[in-house]
């Protein structure tokens, strides 16, 4: 069973922090209000610390560079092709019987 995530651009995350940040609430209460899980927000808070105030978001992935997306998707090709030979592997075998 697959769960469905949230996906939160970079600009409700920054409200979120500045909002936590600005009203005075507990970590638990601001994200009451927001409707996300407070071990979410309180992510985004740790990494708005770490970075100055500002949430750093590079959308789904997180890769750090455009070099590391093109590796994850090649060696996504991969596997692919090798499952596939996998199952052609099988099929020969079974029909060779």
């Amino acid at each position: 069973m697959t769960r469905n995530r949230k996906q939160f651009d970079a600009e409700f995350k920054q409200d979120a922090v500045n909002y936590y940040y600005s009203s005075g609430k507990s970590l638990e209460k601001a994200a009451n209000d927001l409707k996300v899980g407070e071990s979410t927000l309180g992510k985004w808070v740790a990494a708005a610390k770490k970075n100055n105030g500002i949430v750093d978001h590079r959308g789904s992935g997180n890769y750090s560079s455009d070099s590391e997306k093109e590796i994850a998707r090649l060696k996504k090709e991969l596997r692919d092709s090798q499952d596939a030979l996998e199952i052609l592997k099988k099929a020969m075998g079974i029909l060779s019987n």
